[in-house]
């Protein structure tokens, strides 16, 4: 890749090893899918351009190097997802952002670039330039005069003191083997909450920020729901907090909300919840049913003992009770002990077959959550019937705002590996596009880490 000289004289200070003339083309893991060598291409330098550069020319040579963990340079190139997280975005064939002739404008109304995302490889002293000059037209295009730019700041001022409210847990549910549910005060939140969007909770100071899907909200109450399964040392101590304590933060809603559509009167929307995956299900399932849309529901549970919002007078029954026959419920247990015996690809399965349909009602989509092995069973299980299958992803999180890309999901469109983000490309994503075999193993990244943390808090 292009260096300068001052760069190429920093790194060599800071010890790093320099492979002049080699280029990566191939990434190789081994049976776990953790990469353990690259396959560099030999190059040598080709014949001057116009501009008298000499551009690296692979020689057909190739050779491996050891690896244990790879970082993707940035700066040099534009974000790679830019164009598939955000369609509207008009991009060149090098990735980079186009501007409108004459400004920093972007093909999105409103919306302005400058910098690497626009140039290309820049620099610092260009990008702080581009700030600026889009600043100064973003000014020249404000329609509100100096009074109406007041009152907007003095609203945005009382906003702004509303999301400060304490997150404090004013009810807390023991559900079932270690899964709590927790009412949560989070007047701003609970306003724009969409279903299918999550949070991201920390639990006290130097704690660990975990992803968790909105359960359930409360407009005027100021409240959110979440439901806590205790699994490592985080979610267990985070089980132990009582009613008026507080969160250190709450932040969200984020990701992307369901996608909904009406469907036809002989048609149902089948969704697959395994244990904890009934919570995010149920305010999806809701939105479905307001829609007017026929929704069957498969809840799974290890056992009787693992039950919750099953009851006439729980969330499920209520469900029921409101809207009558557009909604079938169908409960699995592993061992029997609660309506069928088995997984809920087990029900599944027989509509697949009976036709594709339940009752008489086409299968028009199938959602699924749950744990990564079940979703992964679903989407194995549907594809040949060719049903539209979704999975809403709870995978390992850090910033949760598309950056850090701990959450990668990887996708295949057209033949393509594409990089996809739970965050905020999902965290619904089409179950039969994911390449499971790549995507499971990031579940296990961290096991033993989290083990150790839970003897270290003596949770083990």
């Amino acid at each position: 890749m292009p260096a300068r000289v001052e760069e190429l004289h920093h790194a060599l200070e800071e010890g790093i090893n320099l492979k002049p003339l080699r280029a990566p083309i191939e990434f190789i893991g081994d049976d776990t899918h953790f990469v353990k060598q690259a396959l560099l291409s030999v190059n040598e330098l080709g014949q001057p351009d116009k501009s008298g550069r000499r551009s690296p020319v692979a020689t057909g040579e190739t050779e491996r190097m050891p690896v244990d963990l790879v970082i993707m340079a940035l700066g040099n190139t534009a974000n790679p997802i830019m164009k598939d997280a955000e369609p509207d975005l008009k991009t060149s064939k090098w990735g980079t952002i186009e501007l409108n002739e004459g400004s920093k404008q972007t093909s999105i109304a409103d919306v302005y670039s400058g910098g690497d995302a626009a140039r290309g490889g820049s620099t610092a002293i260009r990008a702080a330039g581009d700030g600026q000059a889009a600043a100064r037209e973003i000014m020249g295009t404000i329609p509100f005069t100096a009074s109406e730019i007041k009152e907007r700041v003095a609203t945005a001022a009382r906003y702004t003191e509303l999301a400060k409210a304490e997150p404090v847990i004013v009810e807390k549910v023991p559900l079932a083997g270690g899964i709590v549910e927790f009412k949560v005060r989070a007047p701003v939140i609970a306003q724009s909450a969409q279903a299918g969007q999550f949070v991201r909770v920390l639990a006290w100071d130097k704690g660990e920020l975990i992803p968790l899907t909105l359960a359930d909200w409360d407009a005027k109450e100021g409240t959110i729901c979440l439901v806590v399964q205790g699994v490592g040392s985080s979610s267990i101590l985070m089980n132990k907090m009582a009613v008026g304590e507080a969160f250190v933060g709450v932040a969200g809603p984020l990701g992307r909300a369901s996608e909904l559509h009406k469907y036809a009167p002989n048609q149902t929307t089948v969704f697959t919840a395994g244990g904890v995956g009934l919570p995010p299900v149920y305010p999806i399932a809701r939105e479905h049913l307001r829609l007017g849309n026929h929704v069957t529901l498969i809840s799974g549970f290890r056992s009787k003992d693992f039950l919750f919002w099953t009851g006439e007078n729980e969330r499920m029954g209520k469900l029921k009770a409101e809207f009558g026959d557009l909604l079938d419920v169908i409960y699995a247990t592993n061992d029997g002990t609660f309506g069928v015996k088995g997984f809920v690809t087990g029900p599944l399965e027989e509509m697949l077959k009976n036709g594709k349909q339940n009752k008489g009602r086409e299968i028009a989509e199938v959602v699924t959550i749950g744990p990564a092995l079940m979703m992964r069973a679903v989407s194995d299980l549907t594809k040949p019937y060719g049903v539209k299958t979704v999975a809403s992803l709870n995978s390992i999180m850090v910033d949760a705002t598309g950056m850090c890309g701990a959450c990668m999901v990887p996708v295949t469109i057209d033949g393509k590996m594409v990089r996809k983000h739970a965050c905020i490309d999902g965290p619904e994503i089409d179950a039969h596009l994911i390449d499971w075999d790549k995507f499971l193993p990031r579940f296990n990244t961290f096991r033993a880490q989290e083990a150790g943390s839970r003897v270290k808090h003596g949770l083990a």
